[in-house]
């Protein structure tokens, strides 16, 4: 973390909040947050729907299941960046144990690994 400076760190926290409360809107706006974890949900659930109500209700549920997978993960990714920042490790590659450029952590505030660990 020493090749980050003070206020650059800082703007990369402002980033990785800014997207974590983003991120949490639209996990409000998919899916219902179940203790630690999210479900998909579709804007009728519980209701009892008409034939043409319920078709939609599937789609609906189709499309918010890959997309609360995702917002998931990208949650955990910016949860655990922020856990790296707070105990010192963060912008150091977890699997060599270098440095991440700053223009990657720029780039992807969250990332873990620099870029040859990543692929």
């Amino acid at each position: 973390m020493s090749h980050i400076a003070k206020e650059e760190m800082e703007d990369l926290r402002t980033g990785l909040e800014a997207e974590l409360a983003a991120l949490q809107e639209e996990l409000n706006d998919r899916g219902v947050q179940t203790g630690d974890d999210w479900a998909a949900t579709s804007e009728s659930e519980g209701e009892e729907a008409d034939p043409a109500d319920a078709a939609d209700n599937i789609e609906e549920l189709v499309t918010n299941v890959p997309m609360v997978q995702e917002l998931k993960k990208r949650e955990k990714e910016i949860k655990s960046a922020m856990r790296r920042m707070a105990d010192g490790t963060y912008g150091t590659c977890e699997e060599c144990g270098e440095e991440i450029p700053l223009e990657r952590l720029e780039a992807n505030p969250a990332a873990a690994m620099c870029i040859r660990h990543a692929e």
